[in-house]
């Protein structure tokens, strides 16, 4: 009878747990290919996509271009994206790309710093969705449609 009562006040105490529990996105402060700063910490105020991947990665390179749609289509509303290169070869491998393929929203070029604020980031693309406070209101790892990267963004805008 006991055992009863505390399972049921265990699933209860369990379901009343949200299911994700915003934690403050770790800030970064790293340099686009022109040297200009992007520091998370004065994007407070913004939707921002902080998303891992690498020029090598193809789930990462089949992600961009819907990635690059749905900025244009959210920037004016307070979204912001940044793309963390993870190329090993840095901006000898990352300029060309970006240049071929035009990304519009800014890379920058991760660290072991980084990459270990967020977690250690085990498989690319791996995307975060900061919300507006500068909490991490969402995490995926793998490749995200199109579809679904704009779901993300408008629940968080």
């Amino acid at each position: 009878m006991i055992k009863g009562i505390l399972a049921v006040l265990l699933l209860a105490f369990v379901v009343a747990i949200p299911a994700f529990a915003a934690d403050p996105a770790p800030n970064f402060k790293l340099n686009t290919s022109d040297g200009k700063a992007v520091d998370l910490s004065k994007l407070k105020g913004k939707v921002v996509v902080v998303n891992f991947w690498a020029t090598w990665c193809g789930p990462c390179r089949s992600e961009i271009p819907g990635m690059m749609q749905v900025y244009d289509q959210y920037k004016s509303k307070g979204l912001e994206i940044v793309g963390i290169s993870l190329d090993r070869d840095g901006w000898k491998v990352v300029n060309p790309y970006v240049q071929k393929t035009k990304i519009n929203y800014p890379i920058v070029i991760g660290d072991g710093a980084v990459v270990e604020a967020y977690g250690g980031i085990e498989a690319i693309p791996t995307t975060f969705i900061v919300d507006r406070k500068g909490n991490i209101a969402a995490k995926h790892v793998g490749m995200m449609m199109e579809e679904d990267f704009e779901k993300a963004v408008k629940a968080a805008l």
